[in-house]
C-alpha cells in the first residue's frame, strides 16, 4: 500500500468503472448541463440518488440555486454529448432533447433519464453532494452504456 496523495488517489479511483451522466436544468429560460460521473443511487424508499460537484465547478452556483433537474445516463453512442457538457460553455444546438412540463430538459436516446428535485446539499471536502428525490424515470434496455475507466471512455 502507498500513502495517499492527490496523484495516486486519483489514479486509484480511475480504476473504478463508472457510467457517464449529464445533469441538466433550466434557469430563467436558459438551459444548463454538466457532465458528471459522481452519480449513485442512495435509497429505494424514498427513491433518492446523489451526485457531487467540485466547489470550483463553473456550474456549481447554477445547480446550488435550482430545485429541479434531470439526470441523463448516456449511451455508448453519446460520447460527443459527454464531451460537450464537460466544457465550460457547452452548446445545446446539436443535442436532441425535449423539455418536460416543468421546463427541465431531458436528453433523448439515453439509457435512462431521471426527473428529480434537489432535497439537500452537503459540503464535504472539496465537493458539494446533492441529494435528489426521483419523481419520474425512463429507460431503454436496448442501449449500451458509456463507461469511463482508467481516465478514458470504453
Amino acid at each position: 500500500m502507498k500513502k495517499v496523495n492527490s496523484q495516486n488517489f486519483k489514479k486509484t479511483l480511475s480504476k473504478f468503472s463508472t457510467g457517464i451522466t449529464v445533469i441538466a436544468t433550466n434557469k430563467n429560460s436558459e438551459l444548463f448541463g454538466k457532465t458528471i460521473n459522481s452519480f449513485s443511487s442512495l435509497s429505494l424508499s424514498p427513491p433518492l440518488v446523489l451526485f457531487s460537484l467540485d466547489v470550483k465547478s463553473s456550474k456549481l452556483k447554477i445547480f446550488r440555486n435550482t430545485k429541479y433537474i434531470s439526470i441523463n445516463v448516456l449511451s455508448k453512442k453519446q460520447k460527443f454529448i459527454s464531451d460537450n457538457f464537460a466544457q465550460k460553455k457547452p452548446d445545446w444546438k446539436d443535442i436532441d432533447y425535449q423539455l418536460l412540463r416543468n421546463g427541465i430538459p431531458i436528453i433523448k436516446n439515453c439509457i435512462s433519464n431521471l426527473e428529480c428535485k434537489i432535497q439537500d446539499k452537503i459540503k464535504k471536502g472539496d465537493h458539494i453532494i446533492f441529494i435528489c428525490k426521483v419523481f419520474k424515470v425512463k429507460f431503454n434496455d436496448k442501449l449500451k452504456p458509456l463507461i469511463y475507466f482508467n481516465s478514458k471512455y470504453t
